[in-house]
């Protein structure tokens, strides 16, 4: 590959990069309020007009930021980080490790929590956005690995109900730190909600 070819092709990646980290940094600042292609490329240090080559807009920028900028766990980090083993474990263990892993990457994420929460209370495109990378992650995360349960009992409703949980519980804790009596501000409350869902994932299983 020529010399030149390939620095475009690096100094492609790079900008792309500075792009997506752009929008995570304004949004941390500013919110969705903040975000516009003039707002990004100042903010990137570039011409606003590679947000349209790159991209093709500012919602393609905002999807690139949903799968790229570390805005939701990967399946892998969801699976504990050996798809493989995971995908060999029993059911009830599958939903509990789901459960821990997802509990984990949500409190580490700051920003993604600041998203959500203003998700609820303000939706435009680019929150749209978001959801949608968010809703195609956590799809494919379940047809991987409890699909081939469905026959047995809603798997996909009790997932989506585990998952809500935890996001609501996260979210609520940047605010209080006490739900229900449980310490959601603090690790050891967590932690008794790991076990709980564990509880009920290995109950739940036993009764079909």
């Amino acid at each position: 590959m020529p010399k030149k070819h390939t620095l475009k092709i690096r100094d492609k990646q790079i900008t792309s990069k500075r792009l997506v980290s752009a929008v995570g940094s304004l949004l941390a600042k500013k919110g969705f309020k903040g975000i516009g292609v003039n707002a990004v490329a100042r903010e990137a240090g570039v011409d606003k007009v590679l947000i349209y080559r790159y991209f093709g807009g500012l919602p393609g920028l905002i999807a690139a930021f949903g799968k790229e900028g570390d805005f939701w766990p990967s399946a892998l980090e969801m699976a504990g980080g050996d798809l493989q083993k995971f995908s060999q474990l029993p059911l009830e263990k599958r939903l509990s490790e789901f459960a821990s892993n997802f509990i984990r990457a949500l409190r580490k994420r700051p920003l993604t929590q600041a998203i959500m929460a203003w998700e609820m209370i303000e939706t435009n495109e680019l929150t749209e956005d978001l959801e949608r990378v968010r809703e195609q992650s956590v799809m494919e995360f379940f047809q991987m690995f409890f699909i081939k349960d469905q026959a047995r009992i809603d798997l996909q409703a009790v997932v989506m109900l585990i998952g809500a949980a935890i996001s609501y519980l996260v979210i609520r804790s940047n605010n209080i730190d006490l739900f229900g009596g449980m310490e959601i501000g603090a690790d050891q409350g967590w932690k008794r909600i790991e076990q709980a869902i564990a509880a009920i994932s290995s109950s739940l299983v036993k009764t079909i």
